[in-house]
């Protein structure tokens, strides 16, 4: 068995004995134990590994940081702050961007600093121009620009950054 499918392997059985231990009837120190046990390391690596696995890409960055693209927009939106109509603007902008097979550590962040107006953003990597045309010109990209972005932003600053 290679070392891929041995990990897989592990991951799986640590997540059947974890989910053993969720069922209603176990006590919380039960929980305790088993965490005490395999450790919450054990855990992490159960769910990493499968996601790591399933995108076919190691978690590892870029293969050469200096063609790594960093790629925000910082934005507003006409929906009223706290709205549902903003949460799930920056919810399906996360579902349907992350989905693009080329983009990277997806953000959404919320502006924090008094010397910018800006409300959101949106950050993602790309391992070089190549994924970023890919990024740009891909049928789920175009779509969320056109269909929602177009309708529902009211401002926003696209910022590209390579590695100095």
């Amino acid at each position: 068995m290679d070392s891929e499918k041995r990990v897989h392997a592990a991951s799986s059985l640590i997540w059947a004995r974890y989910f053993k231990y969720l069922t209603p009837n176990k006590t919380t120190m039960q929980r305790r134990n088993f965490l005490n046990l395999f450790g919450t390391g054990a855990l992490s690596a159960g769910i990493a590994t499968p996601l790591w696995a399933a995108t076919g890409m190691e978690q590892t960055g870029p293969v050469n940081p200096a063609e790594s693209i960093q790629h925000m927009v910082i934005f507003d939106l006409k929906h009223e702050k706290g709205s549902e109509a903003e949460a799930k603007f920056l919810a399906d902008g996360k579902r349907i961007l992350t989905h693009i097979p080329v983009v990277r550590d997806f953000r959404v962040l919320d502006q924090v600093s008094l010397k910018n107006d800006y409300h959101f953003g949106f950050s993602m990597h790309f391992d070089n121009r190549k994924d970023y045309g890919t990024y740009n010109n891909h049928p789920d990209h175009m779509a969320f620009v056109e269909n929602r972005w177009k309708k529902e932003v009211t401002r926003f600053l696209e910022i590209d950054f390579k590695e100095h």
